[in-house]
């Protein structure tokens, strides 16, 4: 064999090789997504997560300053979305696709991610994909069933849980746990704002602008999230102790219910701002995600 056919075959070999890596990890992916192509399509999903907060955040502050009486919560993000016409539909096509990504991803993590921390804080962490695989599910049944032309089906859901919940033996304490639950929630993820536990979830080699972004937009988007669940958590634990679903709600009553009793816009703006933070911290979030 002379040494042109060698270094040939050894070019050919070495191509082979890149691309069965390159379909391995096409198929297996490199980290915690079950696959590269769920990473990928979850990084879209981040996107579409953002952007929902970014609109539910428009739609707060536009009800704020009474230009419009839409509900802001995620099914007026979505129907804004929808009412583009077909360019709309097509967007919240992708981001199904995108969010269910994302949740499969999530699932993946929660089950064996997170490896490179340990004990209390993978547990917490996983606990947390958990937790965001259910969020990102819940915005894309709520796209998808506009898309399918079922826009308000999911209005009522708080309500019809709570009286399903009521009915049953102990309902009152049934609720109250559900309550609470949602006020755990709330607690964590100010703990995570204020800790700032979500820049762990971002790679090491971070530039200098994305750090001081990420910090900042992490902090006050997840403790203006917080406020919104534990406003939603409130209200659940008044339907308890009333035993009445009329008064539980989604988002967008506890938004209402804060303008109330603050008698001014100051909260809605608030939060409407910190969900702002968030969506812009998801955009990042998903540029940046470690993934392995």
């Amino acid at each position: 064999m002379t040494t042109d056919q060698g270094g040939a075959e050894a070019v050919e070999e070495a191509a082979e090789h890149a691309v069965h890596e390159a379909a391995d990890r096409t198929v297996h992916g490199g980290g915690d997504a079950p696959s590269r192509l769920v990473e990928i399509l979850g990084r879209a999903g981040l996107v579409a997560y953002g952007a929902v907060h970014l609109l539910v955040a428009g739609l707060g502050l536009r009800l704020a300053f009474g230009e419009a009486p839409s509900e802001v919560d995620q099914q007026g993000a979505v129907s804004a979305v929808a009412a583009v016409g077909p360019a709309g539909v097509v967007v919240l096509v992708v981001f199904v696709a995108g969010l269910v990504a994302f949740a499969a991803w999530q699932v993946t993590a929660t089950v064996a991610g997170f490896r490179w921390v340990s004990g209390g804080e993978r547990f917490r962490k996983r606990v947390g994909a958990a937790s965001k695989a259910v969020a990102v599910l819940a915005v894309a049944l709520v796209a998808a069933r506009t898309v399918l032309g079922d826009p308000a089906s999911g209005r009522a859901g708080p309500q019809r849980l709570v009286a399903s919940l009521l009915d049953l033996p102990a309902g009152n304490l049934l609720v109250g746990a559900v309550a609470i639950t949602i006020l755990v929630v709330a607690g964590t993820m100010i703990y995570t704002g204020v800790a700032r536990t979500f820049m762990g979830d971002l790679v090491d080699d971070l530039p200098t602008w994305a750090r001081r972004a990420g910090v900042v937009l992490g902090a006050v988007g997840n403790v203006a999230r917080a406020l919104a669940f534990g406003a939603v958590g409130a209200l659940f634990a008044v339907a308890a102790l009333r035993g009445d679903p009329e008064r539980v709600g989604g988002l967008d009553q506890a938004l209402r219910e804060l303008v109330g009793r603050w008698q001014g816009v100051t909260p809605l703006v608030a939060i409407s701002l910190g969900l702002a933070a968030f969506g812009l911290y998801c955009v990042l979030d998903a540029r940046y995600r470690r993934a392995c």
